[in-house]
């Protein structure tokens, strides 16, 4: 029994402290080399997540991480009481772009020319023809002491008003998104090291098909609590299958966590997107990089309107 739920003020959170210190994390949880491409694309369809080491080198992590804290000043100098867009100091970096994305900060944009991240998804998908959806992720701040709800980062199209961004429908009622191979993957980099402590997401592995009802912060099992995806070093890359179930947990420590991402689409596979990036930002790129985002960007003749909201468009 997890012994903080019932704390309250400084001693429940250091009761808090300890236990996650002593139990978080999943058991035996892998952390592969840049080498092991296939293994990585194997343990992605078994479980609907994998983690890989050493995606970035040293000078890009602090790129990084500078970008992402520059960013969520940004944010947070619109939202002083810190309720986020996510829950209580939980924000998403693309729920808080006027664009829906980071596509128009170099940060993001360099995660694109990625070798590594480019050569899983290409393992993932058995094709190079993937497109980018978005460039967003997320942050938690110190104060973000509760759960997010488990989720899913995707859903059957119902009707415009309630899935206005998804697609998948099976008018005969017999196949759901879950049954398909993977549609959409989303790589999230560290610009720190993730620990017990600071947010550490928690993937619930296998659940990619399951049809199984997500459970409520009240049904869930303590393991589900603590199957969290810790200690991870910084510079490595999470790729996630957006199907299995996940969600936020407490940031207990005294920085802010964050893990931007890129939002890839199978070849065959499309929702609604929208542009993030513009045509001079896009004229930089790599040939590779530019086939990936070509429907991201704008056209030439338009301007794009960026900036900080705490609730995209």
């Amino acid at each position: 029994m997890n012994p903080y739920l019932s704390g309250e003020g400084a001693d429940g959170l250091a009761a808090q402290r300890a236990y996650l210190e002593a139990n978080n994390g999943i058991r035996g949880l892998e952390i592969l080399e840049p080498r092991d491409v296939a293994h990585a694309a194997e343990l992605f369809r078994r479980d609907g997540f994998v983690v890989i080491a050493q995606a970035l080198d040293s000078a890009q992590v602090e790129f990084l991480a500078k970008g992402c804290q520059e960013v969520a000043d940004e944010i947070l100098d619109l939202d002083t009481d810190r309720r986020g867009n996510r829950g209580s100091h939980r924000y998403s970096f693309g729920g808080s772009s006027l664009t829906r994305s980071q596509l128009h900060r170099p940060e993001w944009r360099m995660l694109l020319e990625n070798a590594l991240v480019n050569e899983v998804v290409t393992a993932i998908f058995q094709s190079p023809d993937f497109v980018l959806r978005a460039a967003s992720g997320d942050f938690c701040l110190p104060g973000a002491i509760g759960y997010q709800p488990l989720h899913s980062d995707i859903r059957d199209w119902k009707d415009n008003a309630t899935t206005p961004f998804s697609a998948f429908h099976d008018p005969r009622g017999q196949l759901t998104i879950r049954d398909l191979p993977c549609p959409y993957v989303c790589a999230n980099f560290l610009p720190q090291e993730v620990t017990r402590l600071n947010g550490p997401t928690r993937q619930i592995p296998g659940t990619q098909n399951s049809r199984h009802p997500i459970p409520t912060l009240e049904q869930e099992p303590e393991w589900m609590r603590l199957s969290t995806v810790c200690p991870a070093p910084a510079g490595a890359v999470m790729i996630r299958d957006v199907r299995a179930w996940h969600g936020g947990t407490p940031n207990l420590s005294d920085a802010m966590r964050a893990i931007p991402n890129l939002e890839f689409y199978a070849p065959w596979f499309r929702e609604p997107i929208v542009p993030g990036i513009s045509y001079e930002d896009y004229r930089t790129l790599s040939e590779p990089a530019q086939k990936r985002v070509r429907h991201c960007v704008l056209d030439s003749s338009e301007t794009l309107v960026t900036g900080p909201t705490l609730r995209a468009p």
